[in-house]
């Protein structure tokens, strides 16, 4: 890593909380490996001040942004432009300067359309389902329309909601390419070897005894089951996935992914499949340390 010096730029995150954020390991050493005088550091921001935030890191030079929860959808109106992923999904996790501000961009989708190719998980030309209708369901719905998925199934505890969203979705598609449903009614999807994606929270640090289905008729449908979710490493999601059949992946690559690609936004570099790999490596170990130094707190 360089030592900073006079020509050093700054990268960081902001966000409520960010005390256990990956973030950092992943950028700097991106820059380290590339030779980028760049560092990396997390900015908790309070509530009532990311304008303020945003402004402050303009006033300072500050090269990009990361944005998480809860500010993802909060900073739009802060942005002097927006990429139309972004715009249509409806939250951004990355800023980079341009004339008169940043520019917002969402490097999550393309961070989980790159991580399931990767493992070798197709998803165009196919029905997927969805759990969840929340703001991270919503985008993996749009980045499917985009990709070129045949159609999605989303299922949600309130029926409603699911339907709000799959009438919003539809909208874009012009056409029938979403269809919502209550959990329990999953045995009105048709077909079998199902591609899931599991986009709620449920299951997540410390609740990693829940899964947002329990009944083994589901998951005996299942042929492939993944988890946005990255702590645990494998969620009760996963394990029941596996148990009846299924592959199952977790959601560190997309983790790596969606930070590879806003460095790559921020810097004009690309990086090496090879660097992608040794980050993953590295990435799932450290929260593997993170989760042990948890438990034996």
């Amino acid at each position: 890593m360089h030592t900073p010096d006079g020509h050093t730029r700054t990268c960081g995150l902001i966000g409520n909380p960010v005390a256990h954020t990956q973030s950092p390991l992943i950028q700097n050493h991106l820059a380290q490996i590339t030779g980028q005088n760049l560092v990396y550091l997390p900015f908790p921001v309070a509530d009532g001040d990311l304008e303020a935030a945003v402004r402050g890191a303009l006033a300072l030079d500050f090269l990009g942004l990361n944005v998480t929860v809860p500010y993802k959808s909060q900073v739009i109106p802060c942005l002097a432009q927006i990429d139309p992923l972004a715009e249509r999904i409806g939250a951004v996790n990355t800023l980079v300067r341009c004339p008169g501000g940043y520019r917002g961009y969402n490097t999550d989708m393309p961070g989980l359309c790159r991580a399931m190719r990767q493992e070798g998980v197709e998803f165009a030309g196919r029905d997927v389902v969805i759990l969840g209708c929340g703001g991270v369901a919503r985008a993996v719905a749009v980045m499917l329309l985009d990709q070129g998925a045949a159609g999605i199934h989303i299922l949600n505890r309130t029926a409603d909601r699911a339907r709000r969203v799959a009438e919003e979705i539809n909208g874009m598609a012009g056409g029938g390419f979403a269809r919502a449903y209550a959990l329990e009614d999953y045995g009105r999807i048709p077909g079998e070897n199902w591609l899931v994606i599991q986009a709620t929270s449920v299951g997540m640090h410390p609740c990693v005894e829940q899964a947002p289905i329990e009944d083994e008729a589901f998951y005996r449908r299942v042929e492939t089951g993944y988890d946005l979710i990255f702590n645990p490493g494998t969620t009760r999601f996963m394990e029941l996935t596996k148990r009846y059949g299924g592959r199952a992946y977790n959601g560190v690559r997309m983790l790596v992914y969606q930070g590879i690609i806003a460095f790559e936004l921020w810097t004009h570099t690309s990086v090496s499949q090879d660097t992608a790999d040794e980050l993953y490596r590295m990435t799932a170990q450290a929260l593997a340390g993170q989760r042990d130094e948890g438990e034996n707190q």
